[in-house]
């Protein structure tokens, strides 16, 4: 009893802030930053977001707006985002990727009167102030301040937006208390700590970029990252020696392809968006061995809800591949539910838990996702609730199906989609990319491969071969586009 009350929290879960966590965490003078020629160690970079708060107080912002950012990854935006969260001035960053009129409907949801940007961004920056009507503000390089930073666990630290691919992204506040619960249970699971080194190449706006970053800031792990995943750019975090990253499974296959997913240094790779193939994995564990695989499922408005763990990786390399379809069992201090479940057992996935962020008044998460959880807790997911395909009365859930693609040897990427039809309403449309470009699969050896699994009103009834699938900024495939290529 003793020991249990020496190693309790001075506070309650629930006080304690983000921005609290990355000023301990930071208070040394190792190297904390370091990006091309420019290296700052932990002080260094406080010091710098104090700067970054001052010059955010001088711009006469609403208090508590969230202030429009195009920028990328690099020392002066996280300065940026760690003085916003400890000045009452979140940021809110935006994707650079996107043209002006896709951001401009961002911007106008936003009570800011300025849009700034990074040099490189100036004149987007420009173009959407333009269209919004705010103030452009160009990002200055931040001298070292003595601003106090400090805030209010109902505070809001950062502003992430989803990824829109039905409509304008939607803004998702992320309050210091809970920001840091996430910091505390995706470190864990990571297994980050100051002795670890943090490199991303997510874009810096999404969830996967800066929701991940804001981990490892939360962690004091030393920072780096490149502005957008390359080959080229992974040997350069493996030269700065990154322990720690964040990707697709697709990334994995070209970098295998190339030979130059290892040796490093890599302790955990964190991936999601897709399922990982058993082949994939196997040559993964061979290029890295040792290292630590994680697929967490979650979104912006709160992740991860549910974790597939180093472990069962590890048992799914042993024979017990079909984990690999799931997303795991719920994330540590997660309750899940299945609203409504069908016949199936498939319903919306509900949750709840510290770390997520956009809940209703009883702390329900409402993923709008579809899925069923197995008597042995794993989660299988069907996909979005807006995705699902009503076939002559049968429900289709997209994911279910590309999921079981994707696990073809013959193909590389896969979407489902539904299709008009004049008898049953809707039939299921598949289009491929073959991982062969130059000998694609065909399509009776794929309709025998998924019906040997699924039942046959799930089966595609059109198959189409592509190059690549359409997606917007945020890497999302833009399900209207394919249907409108069917209809076309």
């Amino acid at each position: 009893m003793i020991e249990a009350e020496r190693a309790a929290p001075a506070v309650s879960p629930r006080e304690a802030t983000w921005s609290e966590m990355v000023t301990a965490a930071y208070d040394h003078d190792r190297p904390a930053a370091v990006f091309g020629d420019v290296s700052w160690s932990g002080r260094e970079l406080l010091d710098r977001a104090a700067g970054a708060a001052a010059w955010l107080d001088s711009l006469d912002l609403p208090e508590g707006a969230a202030v429009p950012a195009l920028v990328a990854s690099s020392p002066e935006a996280l300065a940026l985002v760690i003085g916003g969260a400890g000045a009452g001035h979140p940021i809110a960053p935006l994707g650079v990727r996107m043209t002006g009129s896709e951001i401009a409907g961002v911007v106008r949801g936003l009570t800011s009167p300025v849009v700034v940007a990074q040099p490189e961004f100036s004149a987007l920056g420009r173009e959407v102030a333009h269209r919004t009507g705010r103030r452009p503000v160009p990002v200055p390089s931040f001298e070292p301040g003595e601003r106090p930073l400090s805030a209010g666990p109902q505070d809001t630290a950062v502003v992430l937006h989803t990824s829109g691919t039905t409509g304008v992204p939607k803004a998702v506040t992320l309050p210091q208390w809970r920001l840091a619960a996430r910091a505390r249970v995706n470190g864990a699971l990571c297994d980050i700590d100051p002795d670890s080194v943090y490199g991303g190449s997510a874009p810096f706006h999404h969830i996967s970029g800066l929701g991940n970053v804001a981990v490892a800031l939360g962690a004091g792990a030393r920072m780096t990252g490149i502005p957008k995943f390359t080959v080229e750019g992974w040997r350069l975090l493996c030269a700065r020696g990154v322990t720690h990253t964040t990707v697709v499974p697709s990334m994995l296959e070209k970098l295998l392809a190339a030979g130059q997913l290892g040796p490093a240094r890599w302790r955990v790779l964190q991936y999601g968006g897709a399922p990982i193939r058993p082949e994939t994995l196997r040559a993964t564990y061979a290029a890295v061995p040792g290292v630590r695989m994680l697929n967490m499922f979650g979104q912006t408005e709160g992740s991860p809800i549910s974790v597939l763990t180093p472990e069962d990786h590890r048992a799914a390399v042993a024979g017990q591949e079909e984990l690999l379809r799931s997303v795991g069992r719920a994330a540590p201090g997660v309750e899940l539910r299945i609203d409504r479940p069908g016949a199936d057992g498939v319903g919306e996935v509900h949750a709840r838990g510290d770390h997520l962020f956009q809940v209703d008044t009883e702390g329900w998460l409402h993923s709008g996702d579809l899925g069923r959880i197995a008597p042995d807790g794993y989660v299988y997911l069907s996909g979005r609730q807006s995705d699902m395909i009503i076939r002559g009365g049968e429900n289709v859930h997209p994911q279910e199906v590309e999921t079981l693609l994707a696990t073809h040897p013959e193909v590389a990427d896969a979407a489902v989609v539904g299709v008009p039809d004049d008898r049953l309403g809707q039939t299921v449309a598949a289009f491929v990319v073959p991982a062969d470009p130059s000998a694609p699969p065909e399509s009776e050896r794929l309709r025998t491969y998924v019906r040997a699994e699924l039942s046959g009103f799930k089966v595609p009834a059109h198959w189409h071969i592509v190059t690549e699938l359409p997606r917007n900024a945020n890497g999302k495939v833009l399900r209207q586009v394919l249907r409108d290529s069917v209809s076309q």
